[in-house]
């Protein structure tokens, strides 16, 4: 049965790292319908609850959280601005937030990070494992690819053997997290 999974870099760089690894980690999976989210087809306002009383929620807002209600998984793979999540990727996040508390849909999630330095954007991974978990009865799952252009290749994946094994046992976890997608719903 096919499985709906919704895949996106967290970056609004048109050569964003962080999305050729989300999609590169989305062709990985079996059985797979990947819905593939650019956030620069969900600019909105700047939040603020201001903003929010005079008007509302954005559409686009909306828009992005039916992607993530009709999938059975979600990827993310966050570039690192400042130690901390992008400003298009926290805005999105802070408008659907708004629209329920159950942001993922309690999906299973594979969180990834890589930057082209050493620790892989690993501060903005463990901020969003860690409040992802707090918000998702379902599995959370990391992965941090440091140093991008030495450890990755479009073709070949992951070059290093051993992070290449850390990286496909976190797959492996996430593909078993995954439910199948039933038509209609």
């Amino acid at each position: 049965m096919i499985k709906r999974i919704v895949v996106m870099g967290a970056s609004n760089s048109r050569a964003s790292i962080n999305k050729q690894l989300a999609e590169y980690t989305a062709g990985q999976i079996p059985d797979v319908e990947a819905d593939i989210l650019d956030l620069n087809d969900f600019e909105m306002p700047l939040f603020g609850v201001d903003r929010e009383r005079e008007n509302g929620i954005p559409d686009k807002a909306y828009e992005f959280k039916d992607h993530i209600r009709k999938a059975d998984g979600v990827i993310i793979s966050f570039a690192e601005h400042n130690g901390a999540y992008s400003t298009a990727f926290k805005n999105i996040y802070d408008w659907i937030s708004r629209i329920e508390k159950n942001v993922w849909c309690n999906l299973p999630m594979l969180l990834l990070a890589t930057s082209p330095g050493a620790r892989g954007g690993r501060n903005v991974l463990e901020i969003a494992t860690k409040r992802f978990r707090f918000s998702n009865d379902n599995e959370v799952i990391d992965f941090s690819l440091p140093s991008f252009r030495k450890n990755f290749d479009g073709t070949n994946g992951i070059l290093d053997d051993e992070l290449k094994t850390r990286y496909q046992e976190q797959l492996n976890k996430f593909i078993q997290a995954l439910r199948p997608h039933v038509p209609g719903n």
